[in-house]
């Protein structure tokens, strides 16, 4: 018999498609037993028989890399993605096949801790990206890739991508382009979070009037969560409570919305902001909080709230002894503290003061439970603000309510002879910096 060449499989391809389909599935049906192993050795095998890089062996990869990451088995974990993600590169896989994997991967690392297995995860995308001209992909990679920046407070390598992404959300004239609204509020958010950890004020106030101009955008609501939450915050800062508090409000419904928990959260800081403004409006009466009123992290500010408004000092310092965690182990809420403090000692103050013409210091402290010396610091602060009219005897310590122009007039001296002492010092020892250079 004449042989003309022809070389036969003993399995035509759709048999052998067949085969691997098999395989994957076996291999996924291996995922719920007790060793993942043999999951691994299973996905393994159908890589190994796929005789061009085809659909299963990706699928397969991308299975790989979710149990090698489970198994802490980093570097293993980072050769199936790289390997997965040279298919993508090819034109076997379609982009949107290779788009919503590769997607699907980075939402699944995004519970990472490891931050070194984080930015290896990222840059290896971004490479992979680069060849294969997806920009959503890559907008998105370079958004998280910088929130990890954040995490490690690398503010500069920060920057540089948020360059970059800026950059893609121009036209060629260098304008911003109004269709790009959404991936803008993206980068604005990131802006400010940064301007809010460094305290850059000035930087902070400017985005934030950015963030709230851009119109042609339908943002994710976590990002309209940020963007507010940290509006509240630099409001805080230029004691403008009451915009605060508005932002806060905000903030909570926007995270409420997208199921964050930062939404308890900003609960806390509006209701910080409404004692701080002595607002009598209960927060909780709005239909979005009513719900968390009886939630642990919320209960002592809370009751918080109603010894601030019962002006029971005694109380109020009784929850912030005894509710550390919820309220003090917050940086936020400890800058503010002092504030609460001062205000609740303030309406306490002026009840006690109320029915007398003259009231001994000691006594008010007593009642405050603050020294002497600090009373008298809060006395001369409202009898300067015109809250409090009257004088104060330092030798006998005795507070002489009455005239509010004799006390005001006092004071405003001693203030004003205070900062001529403190610009006389500054320009002495200038010239005595000066002589030594």
């Amino acid at each position: 018999m004449e042989d003309y060449g022809f070389e036969y499989s003993d399995e035509d391809p759709e048999e052998e498609d067949v085969d691997i389909e098999n395989q994957y599935y076996n291999a996924k049906g291996m995922l719920e037993g007790d060793d993942p192993r043999e999951a691994i050795d299973g996905f393994k095998q159908v890589v190994e028989m796929e005789q061009e890089k085809g659909e299963w062996g990706f699928k397969s990869l991308k299975q790989l890399v979710k149990l090698h990451y489970k198994l802490g088995q980093y570097a293993k974990m980072m050769e199936s993605y790289r390997l997965m993600l040279s298919y993508a590169e090819g034109s076997t896989i379609t982009k949107n096949a290779s788009e919503k994997k590769i997607n699907s991967l980075l939402d699944f690392m995004g519970g990472a801790s490891d931050m070194q297995v984080l930015q290896e995860f990222y840059e290896a995308t971004l490479k992979a990206l680069e060849k294969a001209k997806n920009e959503r992909l890559w907008f998105k990679t370079q958004l998280k890739l910088a929130n990890l920046w954040f995490k490690k407070q690398e503010y500069g390598r920060m920057a540089k991508i948020i360059r970059e992404l800026h950059k893609s959300c121009q036209k060629e004239d260098g304008s911003e382009d109004p269709k790009k609204g959404t991936q803008l509020l993206d980068i604005y958010a990131l802006e400010i979070q940064m301007a809010t950890e460094q305290r850059n004020n000035k930087k902070l106030k400017k985005l934030y009037q950015q963030a709230l101009t851009v119109k042609s955008a339908i943002p994710h609501p976590r990002i309209m969560g940020i963007i507010r939450e940290c509006g509240g915050k630099m409001h805080m800062h230029d004691e403008l409570w009451s915009e605060a508090a508005t932002d806060f409000f905000e903030a909570f419904k926007a995270y409420d919305e997208a199921g964050v928990g930062r939404r308890v959260q900003c609960l806390k800081y509006l209701v910080l902001a409404n004692m701080l403004m002595e607002s009598r409006v209960d927060p909780f009466d709005a239909q979005e909080a009513k719900p968390y009123k009886q939630d642990p992290e919320i209960v002592s500010m809370t009751n918080l709230v109603a010894a601030f408004q019962r002006n029971d000092i005694n109380d109020f310092e009784k929850i912030l002894r005894t509710n550390k965690r919820t309220i003090m182990d917050d940086p936020f809420i400890r800058n503010y503290v002092e504030d609460l403090l001062r205000k609740i000692r303030t309406q306490v103050l002026l009840k006690i003061i109320q029915p007398y013409t003259r009231v001994r210091i000691p006594f008010i402290a007593q009642k405050l439970n603050i020294p002497a010396p600090d009373v008298e610091q809060l006395l001369v602060s409202l009898i300067l603000d015109g809250r409090v009219a009257g004088n104060i005897d330092q030798v006998n310590q005795i507070l002489e309510v009455g005239s509010r122009q004799e006390g005001a007039r006092k004071y405003t001296a001693l203030d004003k002879w205070a900062a001529q002492i403190g610009s006389l010092h500054s320009a002495v020892q200038n010239k005595l910096v000066m002589n030594t250079a």
